[in-house]
């Protein structure tokens, strides 16, 4: 493999993967949290391990030159990064991978693969960077297919047009995060939507699974800045009028923002954007409890100051990303402006933190030490997890939204049953607690979990921990998701919580707009086939 090459197997790049001794002081953490020993992170595996199934079809003619079967570019589209996926990649098991792999460099291209897969009853799964930790681009699509097709969208990544005056830009779906904003740099603008799979993920991910991005309260998901979209399906190219709002009935942008590529193929949008920040305020607090710490957040939230940043981590999550020594919960704050200086905003946040018990640290290099060891861990975190994976760890998280009257019995029984459920599976675990997200209304609290496994059955034991989770929050009233979509990983509890009528809206919507049932079958509605 050359230079930066993407792993097929798991996250990001293997140069940017955790060192022999980072991965060796993970191992010992574990054996020391939960008396192991022995521990050892097995080998990813090479591409000379797998045994790709022999491919089923082949591409037609006039399309053979943006297809591909090479084992590199299947075995690459074969899974997403959920946990799950990296257990079967670990254990070399690519045995769902797609037949082909299509790298479209134009809408009619498009056109002409969706046309050869319905005609030929054939999968078609869109693909963005394969970020997916919901098992939303897994081409496991079962018996009803002569085929499967993914079509990966790198190809279509130009921003196509500025609009400085409006402040929005056009921008195809398959440019990646550092090249949309290295695009926009020059002129002053950014989209400022950073989720934790920046670096690979894409514009059209980011629609297609309403994805959660930079900003911790008003601007929270990536349907605020959506301004128009351009999608393909079976049944011909879908376009909304680019508007900077509207009444006229039900928003056509809105129904493919989360569709996850069931309904169509978005290929671009034209964007909100906003002015690069030059005034920025950060701070670092500590409280004496997680429900102390989730007040303020309340009391921020609800005082219409929108910091920028506002992330609460529980005890456990603060020690275990090195942020704090595990004795108190921790409080990131900042604010960021284009415009003005923010000195007022800060002021009066930290005022209502202390209200709630919040404590700045004396020293300030402590302060800046906090803040820079969470943004270090959480851009670190999606190696540390496949590294748990590989010595055999069950390493999972679960987001979900709550209204706040509400949080405190979801807290509690979250809590009580996962330890419940990892002590009866595993005979013992670690679960921790952040906020990602905070609304005036409610949080979006993310919990995530690290239990001990036995290598031959984590799949069986993860999956009998996630569906107690999950069965608990649906059972309080919480979302099964906040930002991380359905995918086929939530789709049963995605049905019970989705109305009985809006169930039939969707399958109603998929029937027509496709009606070969090819694009992504599984993913929101069940298989036509």
């Amino acid at each position: 493999m050359g230079a930066n090459h993407r792993k097929f197997w798991g996250w990001g790049i293997e140069e940017a993967d955790l060192t022999p001794e980072e991965k060796e002081d993970l191992e010992k953490r574990m054996e020391k949290q939960f008396d192991l020993s022995g521990l050892k992170t097995n080998a990813p595996p090479r591409l000379e391990e797998i045994n790709l199934p022999k491919s089923k079809i082949s591409p037609p003619d006039t399309l053979s030159d943006i297809f591909s079967s090479e084992p590199y570019d299947r075995a690459a589209h074969t899974y997403g990064k959920a946990f799950p996926d990296i257990v079967r990649a670990y254990q070399r098991d690519f045995s769902v991978a797609p037949d082909l792999v299509a790298f479209p460099r134009t809408e009619q291209e498009i056109i002409d693969i969706l046309d050869w897969c319905s005609s030929e009853v054939i999968a078609a799964i869109p693909y963005g960077a394969g970020s997916s930790v919901v098992k939303g681009t897994e081409p496991d699509v079962g018996d009803g297919y002569k085929g499967v097709v993914t079509i990966d969208m790198k190809n279509l990544d130009q921003v196509l047009e500025i609009d400085k005056i409006s402040r929005a830009a056009h921008i195809q779906a398959g440019i990646y995060g550092p090249a949309l904003e290295n695009a926009l740099r020059p002129n002053g603008l950014t989209l400022r939507h950073f989720p934790q799979s920046f670096e690979y993920s894409t514009l059209g991910g980011w629609i297609a699974t309403r994805s959660g991005g930079h900003f911790a309260t008003l601007y929270t998901h990536i349907d605020e800045f959506v301004e128009n979209l351009r999608v393909i399906t079976p049944k011909g190219i879908v376009e909304s009028f680019r508007l900077p709002g509207s009444g006229a009935g039900p928003s056509p942008d809105r129904f493919f923002i989360g569709s996850e590529g069931a309904m169509g193929i978005i290929t671009s949008a034209w964007m909100r954007l906003q002015d690069r920040p030059k005034f920025r305020e950060n701070a670092a607090l500590t409280f004496p409890d997680f429900l102390s710490a989730s007040e303020a957040v309340r009391s921020l939230s609800q005082a219409g100051l929108y910091p920028s940043n506002l992330r609460i981590l529980d005890p456990n999550e603060a020690w275990f990303n090195g942020v704090a020594d595990g004795s108190v919960a921790v409080m990131v704050l900042g604010f960021e402006s284009a415009d003005h200086s923010l000195e007022a905003w800060m002021n009066r946040a930290l005022e209502c933190s202390r209200d709630h018990g919040g404590s700045i640290p004396d020293k300030e290099e402590e302060r800046i030490g906090m803040v820079g060891a969470w943004r270090d861990a959480f851009i670190k975190m999606p190696y540390v997890w496949e590294a748990l994976v590989a010595m055999g760890m069950i390493t999972e998280t679960f987001e979900s939204a709550i209204t706040w009257d509400r949080f405190p019995e979801f807290h509690e029984t979250v809590i009580s049953e996962t330890q419940r459920i990892m002590d009866k599976v595993c005979g013992g675990g670690f679960v921790s607690c952040r906020f990602t997200y905070a609304y005036p209304d409610g949080p979006a609290p993310y919990y995530s979990i690290t239990a001990p496994g036995k290598k031959d059955s984590l799949l069986e034991m993860g999956q009998e921990i996630k569906s107690v989770i999950s069965e608990t929050f649906l059972k309080l009233g919480g979302t099964i998701t906040h930002h991380h979509a359905v995918g086929r990983y939530h789709q049963s509890w995605y049905k019970k919580q989705r109305p009985e009528g809006f169930g039939l809206v969707l399958e109603s919507a998929k029937r027509v707009l496709d009606p070969a049932g090819i694009l992504n079958p599984g993913v929101l509605v069940d298989p036509i086939r």
